[in-house]
């Protein structure tokens, strides 16, 4: 089951941001399609060595505050 992110902002702005916490991330790593989800936070997690509810977690902290979560 796929389910999106809960994101406030463009998908552009949020990961701009997510480059600038981890610059280990690129384009490629971070290219997001709603219908597909789970293939980014799949994605993401082999890459950070995390879970992907971790991940999910990560995204949607920065997506809301605009920084890590704290």
């Amino acid at each position: 089951m796929n389910n999106p992110l809960k994101i406030n902002a463009p998908w552009a702005e949020v990961k701009e941001k997510l480059k600038e916490l981890n610059t280990a991330l690129s384009d490629e790593d971070l290219a997001y399609d709603p219908a597909c989800t789970e293939a980014l936070l799949k994605r993401l997690s082999k890459k950070m060595n995390r879970t992907t509810e971790e991940i999910r977690g990560w995204i949607e902290s920065v997506a809301y505050t605009g920084s890590i979560a704290s």
